[in-house]
């Protein structure tokens, strides 16, 4: 159980307090996404299940990109610095946020971890979000964007068992896809009549981080994900239009 926010439960964090709570935190990512758009940083929250493949998945866009933009990544977890480990080894600079006992990254994290971290330089942060599929999605970090990485060996129900976070998601990485054969069960056609059930406009791109099989299509939609602008001009932009 999460000691920061009862993960939701009224009995541990009654309502009223867990409304303050969240609203302090989007103050704080309110403030962290201001800061990424004045730098013009793409900040990605990369959620998913522990397992899921969320490192491997940055391992294999580091080696993809070859050095052609500047990668980032802030590494949630609740002990070790393991996953930081392996993306400084797969040349991206990264850095341990260890949550203890909470359950999810929440805003006010994000802006301590950028402390002594050179994210101004970067062209990608990545905040590789705690294992798991409930409170991450209750917390907006100041990201750009939401990806959800949904491993073929989780089955064909979680959208279904965890609706919000598939309902916040721009997009769902279905990984491990190399490891299909060997499940006969799973069907990707499955799992996307799962994912257009509870997103608004479903996207997924299925996978593998070994094979490299989709990568390249993840690739093209970080192209595309907007640079952000920061607020003032953007402000300005809308306004030249009027």
């Amino acid at each position: 159980m999460c000691d920061t926010c009862g993960c939701g439960d009224p009995a541990v964090v009654p309502v009223d307090v867990h409304d303050t709570i969240l609203a302090g935190n989007n103050r704080t990512a309110a403030h962290n996404r201001e800061h990424f758009r004045e730098r013009r940083v793409v900040a990605v929250n990369l959620m998913g299940s522990p397992g899921a493949g969320k490192t491997a998945i940055l391992e294999a866009t580091s080696r993809l990109l070859g050095g052609r933009q500047r990668l980032g990544a802030l590494a949630g977890d609740l002990a070790t610095d393991n996953d930081a480990d392996r993306l400084r080894a797969a040349g991206i600079a990264a850095k341990s946020i260890t949550t203890g006992s909470a359950c999810h990254l929440d805003a006010a994290m994000v802006h301590r971890g950028l402390h002594d971290f050179p994210w101004r330089e970067l062209d990608y942060l990545f905040i590789e979000n705690v294992g798991n599929l409930v409170c991450p999605a209750i917390y907006d970090l100041g990201q750009e964007a939401n990806v959800v990485a949904l491993s073929v060996t989780e089955g064909i129900d979680k959208p279904l068992k965890y609706p919000v976070m598939f309902l916040k998601a721009d997009l769902v990485l279905i990984t491990k896809i190399d490891l299909l054969p060997h499940l006969p069960e799973i069907r990707i056609d499955a799992i996307a009549d799962a994912l257009g059930r509870v997103m608004p406009r479903p996207a997924f791109l299925p996978v593998s981080a070994r094979t490299g099989a989709g990568m390249d299509r993840w690739i093209d939609w970080l192209a595309r994900v907007s640079r952000p602008r920061p607020a003032v001009a953007a402000e300005a932009h809308a306004g030249h239009h009027q």
